[in-house]
């Protein structure tokens, strides 16, 4: 969750490393911290609490360093409080070895104990302490080790996730790389090198980059790299181009990246769908999944693990797939899916939906299944993530970066790309072409409802400057709707820290509706489609009780705004696709709602976008 980034080679560091970590802040801002490795052998080291430019307030003189090795990180605090001591870059006693981390070490509390026991002394609260000074009492052990090797061996005591860069004061000449279960890739200039936790902090430099695997490290000097395993086992590993230009993670514009990623939603939504979709046919083409076409065919269960946002669509899929490809769908919480002890059978295949592709939880049960012989499945939208490169086959999303911590435009992209799996199975099962034809014409016509929807932002904001003073609100769907109003409720929380919950629409008769009164709004999802008399019943209950009652309702329904207070409109479409339109207005409400509250809503309090320790 945290950024990390490294540099060698013949310019000056900080201010490359100043510069990637600022693109990598979206990844956690609690503190930030450098060390650069300065022209005359000593290291330069300045922490920070708050954002990069706090730190970068800071450097002052330092910015006049010649030294052309350095670290960089900004933190999403997981051990220890929100202070300078705790925020990285962290060091051993006798301040030569010094490295940033991702991750977390589970044995952390008994190897401190260990270290403390031979008389290592401690600076911080944090657990990446422990592999500074591990690294030194390997060192201490041998003093003819390289610096390569004290990392190796300490590496093999830890018991954790870790990505890591790492200098030495001994041998400024070397930054060290390592990767276990957190991500970390090599961005490969002329001569020089930048290591990252996001392909984000390399691309002002490189788009050449090299993806380390759990288990391997890198030892990178202006002349070269060599990467091998924990047990020095040599590895060859091939070069990956980033297709995506850095302007694609600028706001180009606009206030704030949600806004900018809200916008952007008709466009990620065709990009996802983009030589894929054969509307003329009713059929999906989705060649990632044509190496495992025959499993497909033969799969009689499927798992879907995901976290968040991505959960949520998974459910939308779950409805789709079970409708009408005719195949039983399970979704689980990727955190709770491999402590459950799930029971597999033959025919069962594991999807992970991932926007970074890094989800510690998601990509841990995507390894249990896996290791359980099921087929693994992956709906991404990083190219070279971990869980890209770990599933048999899968589906990228095509949307170019998300940086808003609040996940928008890959949640509809990745409902798109479920309905293009349910045209695909469907298709290949009982799904007959007059429906497979009209779900494909329908599909192909979102991008444009949903372009007709973001005209109506002036709207959006109106709405949430009504209902600002509220503290509580509950939203309410049903069916394909139930997962959205669940996300409605997430992207609230988030951006504006007030108190909403989510609920199948039907569930309120039995607890929720004792919370509604005059000061408890709901917002209410109840398009013309298949269980809307039932959310005419639901909206009922709540005025009966004083409750205000926005809905997002069709186009046409007159007779819905007579009952609530509010109504936001979206075009009408099939059923199973409505998620996709009525997710855009909570959306744009719940943006508005926290930039009207002062918030910053690109960076919300205490979350960090790529959640990579569980």
């Amino acid at each position: 969750m945290c950024g990390i980034v490294g540099y060698i080679g013949k310019q000056k560091a900080l201010p490359i490393l100043l510069d990637g970590i600022k693109n990598l802040e979206y990844r956690g801002y609690d503190s930030a911290g450098f060390a650069v490795v300065a022209s005359d052998g000593a290291v330069v080291s300045e922490k920070a609490v708050g954002r990069v430019a706090n730190l970068e307030a800071k450097a002052g003189d330092a910015e006049a360093l010649l030294g052309t090795t350095g670290i960089v990180h900004s933190r999403w605090a997981t051990h220890g409080g929100v202070t300078e001591a705790n925020a990285h870059p962290h060091s051993d006693c006798k301040g030569n070895i010094w490295l940033v981390h991702n991750g977390i070490v589970e044995n952390y509390r008994e190897l401190k104990k260990e270290l403390e026991d031979a008389g290592h002394h401690f600076q911080s609260e944090t657990d990446t302490e422990v592999i500074a000074h591990l690294i030194e009492e390997e060192k201490s052990k041998n003093q003819k080790l390289s610096t390569e090797e004290t990392v190796r061996l300490a590496l093999q005591k830890i018991r954790g996730t870790y990505g890591l860069a790492i200098v030495s004061r001994d041998e400024p000449e070397k930054l060290i790389a390592a990767r276990n279960f957190s991500p970390l890739l090599l961005g490969i200039g002329a001569n020089e090198y930048i290591v990252a936790s996001d392909a984000s902090a390399v691309l002002r430099y490189t788009r050449d980059v090299i993806y380390l695997d759990d288990g391997e490290m890198a030892v990178l000097t202006p002349e070269g790299h060599r990467i091998f395993d924990l047990e020095n086992h040599a590895i060859e590993k091939k070069r990956d181009t980033i297709e995506w230009e850095l302007e694609h993670a600028q706001k180009g514009g606009y206030p704030h990246f949600m806004l900018k990623e809200i916008m952007e939603e008709p466009e990620a939504i065709e990009n996802s769908l983009r030589g894929r979709l054969i509307a003329e046919e009713g059929m999906a083409k989705l060649g990632g999944l044509e190496s495992v076409e025959a499993e497909l065919r033969g799969m009689r269960r499927l798992l879907i693990a995901a976290c968040g946002t991505a959960y949520f669509a998974g459910k939308v899929g779950e409805y789709m797939l079970e409708e009408y490809a005719g195949i039983p769908v399970e979704v689980d919480i990727a955190s709770e899916f491999r402590y459950r002890k799930p029971v597999f059978e033959e025919g069962d295949a594991l999807l992970a939906i991932s926007q970074s592709g890094e989800t510690a939880d998601t990509l841990a049960a995507m390894k249990e299944a896996k290791q359980k012989g099921l087929l693994t499945l992956g709906i991404v939208n990083v190219v070279g993530s971990s869980i890209a490169r770990a599933t048999d086959a899968g589906v990228y999303q095509h949307i170019g970066p998300e940086i808003g911590v609040a996940s928008t435009k890959a949640f509809t992209s990745q409902v798109a790309i479920l309905a293009l799996w349910t045209l695909l199975l469907g298709r290949a099962r009982d799904m007959s072409y007059v429906m497979g034809k009209r779900i494909a014409e329908e599909l192909r016509q979102i991008p444009d409802l949903v372009r007709v929807i973001l005209q109506n932002t002036d709207a959006l904001e109106a709405l949430a400057k009504k209902y600002q003073p509220y503290e509580n609100f509950l939203f309410l769907g049903r069916k394909y709707n139930y997962p959205v109003a669940l996300e409605g409720a997430l992207k609230l929380k988030e951006i504006s820290y007030v108190h909403a919950e989510g609920y199948s629409a039907g569930e309120m008769k039995h607890g929720p509706i004792a919370m509604i009164d005059k000061s408890f709004p709901s917002i209410v999802i109840a398009p013309k489609d298949s269980v809307y008399e039932k959310m005419i019943s639901n909206i009922q209950e709540i005025r009966a009780r004083k409750g205000s009652v926005i809905a997002i309702a069709t186009e046409g329904d007159e007779e819905i705004a007579k009952m609530v207070d509010d109504v936001v409109y979206i075009p009408k479409t099939l059923e199973m696709l409505t998620p996709m339109l009525s997710v855009i207005p909570l959306q744009l409400f719940a943006y508005y709602f926290g930039v009207l509250r002062g918030h910053d809503v690109d960076k919300p309090r205490n979350l960090a976008k790529s959640v990579t320790v569980e």
